[in-house]
């Protein structure tokens, strides 16, 4: 029994038969509400939906008939049972069809009475599930078509014939078609020709669970339509995954087979995506031109063809020259515009089957399969690209030259394999470069130092970094008047396992080249700064330890930040650090050098332009540079000068510097002659020879302990020399 669920309402205008009713449910557990009369019944029915509703007919002013229409004006469905004393049958028709639930009679007998009550609350409860699950189906169907008709995806249902019985409108987006028009058509209307075979056991899937089709690439044919898509191609890939359907709720096959259901997935976007991939991952993105990863499949099949036929090839390594000097100058947006032009002239002089790639920078290489003549095929394409690429490039209303150095190697004299021929090509073109660039050249065994040398090099100066190969010897720097020691200047030196010791002049240069430099005076900084703060805590004399600096290392952004991070390591204050920069790496960034060096300045660290005079040595940078010290390159104090009396540039460098009250250091002393030419024209300080060699830390430190010295006179040449006095 349905017991304090719903809610009833008792209506008669008898007091006592109202009181009763409401005594007999209370007994059984049911909650009524009552109403003396029509009127109030109104008022009830007003406020709150009732489920059941126990009726008298006969009542003043509002009887039962006009409750039950009021009941049907507001739109309430409650069951009603009549309880009257009226026994007529006309009575009785007329309350039926009034929706009535039952009629009985008064008076009533109690168990006939409550076996209607609950009989009607029952279907009333029965009847509100029902409503509620056919909302909740309506909704649920609802919810479906929307999501079924909005899915990104094709969803689709076919017969057992395999012609569709329902197909989403997706359909209409991708492929063109109305789902009207495929509605009882064969699914091979679809299907692209080529993929018609594969279809027939995929699109129309039997199978169920793990063994059905599930994410299988097929393509579909677009409608052909002058309707606007969002592809232009005619076909479509998709991933299909589809399954059969069947009566029975576990899809057994033993049970009839009613047709496939299946989900087809736009992979356009993907298939672009893996495309973009694929193409990027051999191709060059400025240029659009193979890259070296595709030179070399493409060279290794070249390789195996000329192998299995008995033919030539060629491998040309081609460098612009003189491109580093545009990029520099006019920016890396006018170089990479000029390595596109050059491209497109380079593409002209291909024959048909060979091989254009980027290989990385300004450096190209041209595969060029079935040689049958070195002079009749490589070198007239060598001349062909020397001649296109000779007309100017005009890029931003510049007009631009570029030539190429060309180094060429012949498949099978100059190498077996792909790496052999690339390097061979390689140290052609570098030897072009090394007589004047701008030409080529065939490989010959002859070529292969210059290669190996600086290959050498690389590798070799990872391992000094490695191994501690390098050390830092110092040369005194002396006070001219006093002879006192005011500064060392750390010098590097590399000491390599099998080759002794190796000059910076041999090593640096190429340093500065590919960028090892900046490892390089990371390491002197570090070693320099850590011999400084060794001497000051063991009590030495205070000299100031000068550095020197690359233009490069110079150029970085947090160069500064990485001096003050080693000062602070090394607890070492900027007063005792003196940075030479030569006036070069100056004069390529004369505002960002300048900011850098009062950054320096606020430090307490000193600044020397090292080899003065070998430069530009303009008095207008040197009046805005927070320097405090130039040192004159040996080469204006060479003996032959001196025998010339040519002093011309020495005396005008020390009076610029006396004028804007800077130290000047004279480098390369090594006869008193010099020294007494210093002392004349007042040159504050020098270092040479004279007065010592590049030595090891503990030498240093020994000068520095000496009892005073004199300073060298021209009959006793050597060490005479003061500790600076504190």
């Amino acid at each position: 029994m349905i017991k304090n669920e719903q809610n009833i309402l008792v209506i008669d205008d008898d007091p006592v038969m109202l009181r009763s009713l409401k005594e007999l449910l209370a007994i059984h557990d049911y909650d009524t509400d009552v109403a003396t009369g029509g009127e109030q019944a109104i008022c009830l029915i007003n406020n709150k939906d009732y489920d059941l509703i126990l009726l008298d007919l006969h009542m003043p002013d509002v009887n039962g008939y006009d409750v039950m229409q009021h009941i049907k004006s507001v739109n309430q469905t409650p069951a009603i049972i009549i309880v009257s004393g009226e026994n007529s049958f006309e009575a009785a028709r007329k309350a039926c069809s009034g929706g009535t639930y039952a009629y009985l009679s008064k008076p009533y007998k109690t168990n006939e009475l409550l076996n209607t009550v609950r009989l009607a609350l029952r279907e009333k409860h029965l009847k509100k599930l029902n409503s509620v699950v056919q909302h909740q189906l309506k909704e649920s169907e609802r919810l479906h078509r929307y999501l079924v008709n909005t899915s990104p995806d094709i969803i689709y249902i076919l017969d057992p014939q395999g012609s569709f019985t329902f197909i989403n409108q997706r359909i209409e987006s991708l492929l063109g078609f109305s789902p009207e028009e495929l509605i009882g058509k064969h699914y091979s209307i679809l299907i692209h020709q080529d993929d018609a075979k594969h279809a027939k056991y995929v699109f129309n899937e039997r199978r169920v669970g793990e063994r059905a089709s599930n994410n299988i690439e097929l393509r579909l044919k677009c409608k052909d339509t002058d309707k606007p898509r969002y592809f232009e191609n005619k076909m479509l890939p998709i991933e299909l995954s589809s399954m059969g359907i069947y009566t029975g709720a576990n899809n057994n096959k033993k049970n009839t087979y009613l047709g496939t259901y299946g989900v087809a997935r736009d992979i356009t976007e993907r298939k672009i995506a893996e495309e973009t991939i694929t193409y990027q991952a051999y191709h060059d993105l400025l240029t659009r031109l193979p890259n070296r990863s595709l030179l070399r499949d493409r060279l290794n099949l070249a390789i195996t063809q000329a192998k299995r036929e008995n033919e030539m090839l060629a491998v040309m390594f081609l460098d612009l020259d003189r491109f580093k000097n545009i990029n520099d100058s006019l920016g890396h947006i006018t170089g990479d515009e000029l390595l596109q032009q050059v491209s497109a002239r380079l593409k002209s002089c291909l024959r048909e089957g060979d091989t254009l790639a980027r290989f990385g920078g300004d450096e190209f290489t041209l595969l060029l399969p079935k040689i049958t003549n070195r002079n009749a095929d490589a070198k007239k394409i060598a001349e062909k690209v020397a001649y296109v690429l000779k007309e100017p490039f005009f890029i931003d209303n510049n007009e631009l030259y570029v030539s190429a150095s060309i180094g060429i190697s012949l498949y099978p004299q100059d190498g077996q394999n792909m790496d052999t021929l690339i390097k061979n090509a390689d140290i052609a073109m570098y030897h072009v470069k090394g007589q004047g660039k701008n030409g080529f050249q065939f490989f010959s065994d002859e070529m292969d130092t210059p290669y190996y040398k600086n290959l050498s090099l690389d590798t070799g100066i990872h391992k000094a970094l490695d191994n501690e190969e390098f050390t830092l010897l110092y040369q005194p720097q002396i006070n001219v008047s006093s002879g006192e020691i005011v500064g060392v200047e750390a010098l590097l030196r590399w000491h390599h396992p099998d080759l002794g010791c190796i000059m910076p002049s041999e090593f640096i240069p190429f340093a500065e080249e590919t960028g090892l430099i900046i490892d390089i005076d990371n390491w002197v900084i570090k070693n320099a700064l850590c011999e400084i703060s060794q001497w000051h805590q063991s009590g030495l004399p205070e000299v100031r330890m000068a550095i020197n600096i690359s233009a490069c290392h110079l150029a970085r952004e947090n160069f500064v930040a990485e001096i003050a991070q080693a000062l602070t390591d090394f607890n070492v204050p900027g007063r005792y650090i003196e940075i030479e920069i030569t006036e070069n790496a100056i004069m390529e960034d004369m505002e960002g050098v300048i900011h850098k060096l009062k950054k320096l300045r606020k430090l307490g660290i000193s600044v020397a332009i090292d080899d003065f005079g070998t430069g530009y040595s303009s008095l207008t940078y040197l009046h805005k540079l927070p320097i405090h010290t130039l040192k004159i390159d040996r080469t204006f104090l060479q003996v032959e000068r001196f025998a010339n009396d040519d002093h011309t540039i020495v005396n005008t460098i020390v009076a610029m510097a006396k004028g804007l009250k800077l130290n000047v250091i004279a480098e390369g002393i090594e006869s008193q002659r010099q020294l007494d030419y210093l002392r004349e024209i007042g040159c504050t300080e020098a270092q040479g020879f004279l007065f010592g060699k590049p030595v090891e830390a503990t030498l240093i430190k020994s000068l520095l302990t000496k009892k005073p010295f004199v300073l060298p006179d021209a009959n006793k040449p050597g060490l005479g020399l003061h500790r600076k006095q504190h």
